[in-house]
């Protein structure tokens, strides 16, 4: 399995811990929150009759792009801890979504500063999904490299993982899911490089669904607490890929 180039450091979280200051540094991406200053260059992206059907998305108007930003950062249960942990799912049966836009390093103008958009930089996005019922430790990944120039240089591979890091790290998360459409072959190639399994194909949609994480890992370890599974998850992406993720 291909090591991805240098660490990433995930960092920062106000009093809140609110995601809309979380950002997180690697050698040739840096992942920033999803901040209104973006909306109009995602909006751009969406008109992309490709870029659509990849994501299955329906066209947005601007001022609807806007009210789902402003949605997803309202939301309380984007930011909610982990509810195995400390709710009982009867109060908290989803985590939410939590959402990254990528930036490619080589084109920010000058240095990274944190808490500046960047939108000269911005190039895709990285997101996951916690609304599965019947495994509260799950988590759907996406990536989206969206900008043609940006592509085949490692972007969305260093994005994938250090989200699944920050994933278990944050919220604890032992499983994740993709779900890629069969005419997305870059996608298909770049989680089976990554380790994700193929699982099933949906006729209906489809597409292929891809696991990774505990569902692989009891069949070497056998059965045993979420937590840690997410520890060996962890430490997984830490030595499989040469990543390291400390979170403050």
């Amino acid at each position: 399995m291909a090591a991805a180039a240098a660490a990433a450091e995930v960092d920062g979280e106000d009093e809140g811990g609110s995601k809309r200051s979380w950002y997180a540094v690697g050698e040739r991406a840096v992942l920033v929150p999803y901040l209104r200053e973006h909306v109009p260059r995602y909006h751009e992206w969406m008109q992309d009759p490709a870029l659509l059907e990849a994501t299955a998305s329906e066209p947005l108007s601007l001022d609807q792009e806007f009210e789902v930003h402003r949605s997803w950062i309202l939301d309380p249960l984007s930011t909610a801890p982990h509810p195995a942990v400390r709710f009982p799912s009867s109060i908290f049966p989803r985590i939410g979504e939590h959402t990254f836009i990528v930036l490619d390093k080589e084109l920010i103008d000058g240095e990274f500063v944190v808490g500046n958009p960047h939108t000269e930089a911005m190039v895709g996005d990285v997101n996951i999904y916690m609304n599965d019922p019947d495994d509260l430790q799950l988590a759907e990944i996406e990536i989206m490299i969206a900008e043609h120039k940006s592509r085949g240089k490692g972007l969305g591979q260093e994005a994938i993982l250090t989200m699944m890091a920050f994933a278990v790290e944050k919220y604890g998360i032992h499983t994740f899911r993709a779900k890629i459409s069969e005419s997305n072959t870059a996608s298909l190639k770049l989680f089976r490089k990554l380790g994700f399994k193929d699982a099933s194909y949906s006729a209906v949609f489809k597409e292929v669904w891809f696991y990774y994480g505990s569902l692989i890992l009891e069949n070497i370890f056998g059965h045993t607490m979420y937590c840690v599974y997410s520890e060996i998850l962890l430490q997984l992406l830490h030595d499989s890929f040469g990543k390291r993720c400390s979170a403050s």
